[in-house]
Order: structure tokens, then sequence, then C-alpha cells
């Protein structure tokens, strides 16, 4: 059970930060860049714990 739910948090949190992307995509200013990094360092997050058992 514990790992369904880290699984379904997982995708919360991805979804999350696509959505973060693509909101901060649609206009330009340092406000949006700001937004799209914290996507983008979601992300990459979510690709770093993804990637760590294969270490």
């Amino acid at each position: 059970m514990k790992h369904k739910g880290l699984v379904i948090l997982k995708i919360v949190v991805f979804i999350i930060c696509l959505a973060l992307i693509i909101i901060g995509q649609k206009t330009a200013g340092k406000l949006e860049l700001g937004i799209m990094l914290v996507g983008l360092a979601g992300l990459l997050g979510l690709i770093y714990d993804y990637n760590r058992k294969f270490i």
C-alpha cells in the first residue's frame, strides 16, 4: 500500500510541475521564469529519484 501511495504522489507532483512550466511559458518576465525554473527543478528531482535505484 505504501508503494502505491508513493506512485500516486509522484504522478501528482509530475502534473503540477508540468503545469508550472506550461503556465510560466505563456508570458515573458522574471516571475514566469522563476515559475518555470521551479517546475523544471521538480521534474529533475523526479528523474533523480527514479534513476537513483539504478546507480
